[in-house]
């Protein structure tokens, strides 16, 4: 059951999450957060809501949650960095939402397919999308960080979908068979968020992250298709930068980086 004292009572974190504000529903976490944050609230506020109905995705989607079933959240944490080091939060979350439901479900000897991440962000199972992240950030007047909100809908226990996503879309549920306490997935990445953030506080890029990423990269080695505004193309995914672009070799075998929001990428047959 998903609750604010089931949660707290599995919470094993230093900060994240530490301040929770719990409701039965809203229209977006990432809204509700960004007010708190106007408001002062600390680093590591955690918003989560049962049923959430206006939720953004990226390139404007909507991300609804059903009641009972997933996980609708947003993180407020708020960095000493500047503003171009922190298109990284997105990657440190894919990180940490793939490692904290891989922590839930590990004992379970049946299961086969464990969380990978499709880049930059989306975590995926047996093929299928099983989350989504949409990152904001909120600056000063003084062009300084305020704070940056990282919303997280993870489909957890769902099992019948939208007929436009069905084709890529998952839950922990649908992918392995194991139906997982929602409150128990919360604290399990909420650990590994707050970990993975203070590391790469020490260096402000993904130099210590990158090979724990890099080893859940879906398509790393394999061929795929760029979605580039100027043209559709092929390449072999190479791996990450320590600043979270996409490495990629071209069939002529040139060496380029692309970065997340200004080309999408998919698998040579399908999303993946």
């Amino acid at each position: 059951m998903l609750s604010a004292e089931n949660i707290k009572g599995q919470l094993h974190t230093r900060w994240a999450a530490c301040n929770l504000v719990y409701k039965e529903e809203t229209g977006s976490t990432n809204d509700d957060a960004a007010l708190l944050a106007k408001e002062g609230a600390p680093h590591g506020t955690l918003v989560i809501v049962d049923r959430q109905s206006a939720g953004r995705g990226t390139r404007g989607r909507v991300w609804e949650t059903q009641e009972g079933s997933n996980v609708a959240m947003s993180l407020i944490v708020r960095p000493d960095a500047t503003p171009d080091k922190l298109s990284m939060m997105t990657l440190i979350m894919g990180l940490s939402v793939a490692q904290g439901i891989e922590d839930v479900i590990l004992d379970n000897e049946d299961i086969l397919d464990f969380p990978q991440i499709k880049w930059p962000n989306d975590v995926i199972i047996a093929g299928k999308k099983i989350c989504g992240i949409l990152t904001e950030l909120h600056m000063n007047n003084d062009n300084t960080v305020s704070d940056v909100v990282i919303g997280v809908g993870i489909n957890v226990n769902m099992t019948v979908f939208p007929d436009d996503i069905k084709g890529i879309a998952g839950s922990i549920y649908s992918q392995t068979g194991y139906k997982v306490d929602r409150s128990a997935v919360v604290a399990a990445v909420m650990k590994r968020f707050e970990g993975n953030f203070d590391t790469y506080m020490k260096s402000f890029d993904l130099s210590l992250l990158k090979d724990e990423y890099e080893e859940r990269l879906i398509n790393k080695d394999k061929t795929v298709k760029i979605l580039d505004p100027a043209g559709e193309y092929e390449a072999t995914a190479k791996g990450i930068t320590i600043g979270g672009a996409l490495i990629i070799e071209k069939e002529d075998g040139s060496i380029s980086e692309i970065n997340a929001g200004e080309v999408s990428v998919r698998g040579i047959y399908g999303y993946v």
